[in-house]
């Protein structure tokens, strides 16, 4: 029993964060952490070197909230004598949530290969691997049982705080412009996390595994005249018996005498995570860097005690083209 009910209180906003109906956690500018949603999205972008980098602060105003951070890199290159590419990318992760400081870090190169399947238009199928190490931990000094209160000690047959597991993920994207226009162009994709169902337990229980998880992607980029675009993206994931749906979009406008060259632009727009946030969204782009800006406004039931507030996130993004290799075919961008 007191395997079951480990910590109720130092995990408290662990739960919370379930409570939005998703195992792993997510980032609300999900389309900033593309790695993390489906290895076989990095390189779908202008230029051939790109990094991200997203914060989150979240729950604070209920209990000891968590903070989350990541840092992702690419580099993409053209393969043979043909119009393919392969993508090379780092993900790093770190979280820590409530009382008990529970961390996770995890470090997932990866790799994606982009396929030409058109020589009419910048039509590409891409599939994409990413594995690496991943560690958890909590600060048992922290940590408050039911045992302690009868004077029996910690009670938990917990002997190492820290343990780690080796995990992976696969995935297949497809991207394409519609009517060789730069502006218009979509992709869709579907990913599957933990395939290899990694060991998930303090207490080195052999029957505990991470699920695996499904993530389904999908964006349309609409030019509207010459310095208006819009953008919709969403994602849906599956992970146990748990689910997760965000979708939205975002209303770009290009600022400058050339609209192919703007000296900067500005998007703002709203997505929404189902059952559970409202979420505004501000964004510039002053190239080679964008920096994007969103809120979470709770609107599942514990608005009550969240009093409507979430989490606040802040992306900086950084990208680059090479001058002796920069393919101008090759140009999806979201």
């Amino acid at each position: 029993m007191r395997k079951k009910i480990v910590i109720l209180m130092g995990f408290w906003s662990s739960l919370f964060a379930m409570s939005a109906q998703a195992q792993d956690l997510h980032f609300s500018q999900f389309f900033e952490t593309p790695l993390l949603r489906n290895p076989a999205l990095a390189g779908i972008f202008e230029g051939d070197v790109r990094v991200q980098a997203v914060y989150r602060d979240q729950w604070n105003s209920v209990t000891t909230g968590y903070r989350t951070g990541s840092l992702s890199g690419e580099y993409k290159m053209p393969v043979f004598k043909g119009d393919d590419f392969v993508t090379w990318g780092m993900q790093l992760f770190y979280d820590r949530a409530g009382s008990v400081s529970f961390t996770q870090a995890k470090i997932l190169p990866a790799l994606n290969y982009h396929k030409s399947i058109s020589n009419e238009k910048n039509t590409y199928l891409s599939l994409g691997f990413m594995g690496g190490w991943v560690q958890h931990s909590i600060d048992l000094s922290k940590v408050t049982t039911n045992s302690q209160y009868d004077g029996m000690g910690l009670g938990e047959n917990i002997t190492d705080p820290t343990y780690s597991y080796l995990d992976g993920s696969v995935g297949m994207s497809l991207n394409s412009v519609m009517k060789n226009h730069p502006d218009n162009n979509y992709y869709i994709g579907g990913a599957y996390h933990h395939f290899n169902r990694p060991r998930n337990s303090f207490y080195k229980d052999k029957n505990i595994e991470l699920n695996p998880k499904w993530v389904f992607s999908g964006g349309l980029k609409l030019g509207v005249n010459e310095y208006t675009y819009i953008t919709l993206q969403g994602d849906h994931s599956r992970q146990g018996s748990f689910k997760e749906t965000i979708f939205g979009a975002m209303y770009g406008l290009k600022i400058g005498a050339y609209p192919d060259e703007p000296d900067y632009a500005i998007h703002f727009g709203t997505f929404i995570r189902w059952n559970d946030a409202l979420i505004p969204v501000v964004k510039l782009d002053y190239s080679p860097f964008s920096v994007s800006v969103s809120y979470d406004a709770n609107i599942s039931k514990l608005k009550p005690s969240s009093h409507g507030r979430g989490g606040f996130e802040i992306a900086i993004s950084w990208i680059g083209k090479l001058a002796d290799r920069s393919n101008p075919y090759f140009k999806p961008r979201f």
